[in-house]
């Protein structure tokens, strides 16, 4: 059972990291459409800022399991 848990921990942080990078590669693509919309167009910096930073996170914690996975030496 440990080793089944650990492999879909594996998995978890590999899908975690590769939805971070998901976010670096789609936010060029939505901002132009958030910045369309008359609500949102004041806060495009932080919106911007926002969906950088969830993108960091993203990739940050699932290096952290895909990190955690390997034993240290």
């Amino acid at each position: 059972m440990n080793k089944k848990k650990s492999i879909a921990q594996l998995i978890w942080g590999i899908s975690l990291a590769l939805a971070g990078i998901g976010m670096f590669y789609r936010i060029p693509q939505v901002m132009p459409k958030i910045e369309g919309m008359e609500q949102f167009s004041s806060l495009t910096i932080y919106i911007r800022f926002c969906f950088y930073f969830i993108g960091i996170v993203l990739i940050c914690g699932g290096g952290k399991k895909v990190y955690d996975h390997y034993p240290r030496s």
